[in-house]
């Protein structure tokens, strides 16, 4: 079977199950695929889903964007943004109330510098930018 060059995502899975200290099956059973399926990832036999991805990122305790990117399912442009609004989403210290700030300053600022949410480059004038908190807004703490 020839290799479907998926990037190296084969070798990052590999090196990220290593330094997790995890053998192929612990991997596996861990994301809920089959040993074999996961080896011919590893080997770049296979290409795996965005949802298999998701599961391996899980298993390994990394970010599924950085997985998306490796397998050419997202752009490395629009990965920044998800890790950023990922870390805020994930962060226990704070309230939800001011994730959502958070998340509304980040928002602004990107489309102030010219970024959609998805990642590509627009006018700062257009209409999601009314709906966004000043830059120079305070954030109110519950």
């Amino acid at each position: 079977m020839a290799s479907l060059h998926v990037g190296n995502l084969g070798e990052f899975l590999r090196e990220q199950r290593r330094s997790a200290q995890l053998s192929l099956r612990q991997l596996a059973d861990a994301a809920g695929v089959s040993n074999p399926y996961l080896s011919q990832i590893e080997r770049g036999l296979r290409k795996p889903s965005a949802e298999i991805l998701q599961q391996l990122a899980r298993a390994l305790r990394i970010s599924a964007e950085t997985l998306y990117v490796r397998a050419g399912i997202l752009d490395e442009k629009e990965q920044a943004g998800l890790e950023v609004r990922s870390a805020i989403l994930a962060d226990t210290s704070i309230s939800e109330q001011q994730k959502q700030v958070l998340l509304q300053i980040y928002g602004s600022f990107r489309r102030e510098n010219g970024h959609t949410e998805d990642g590509h480059t627009e006018d700062a004038s257009g209409p999601e930018a009314e709906d966004a908190p000043s830059a120079g807004a305070k954030p109110q703490t519950p």
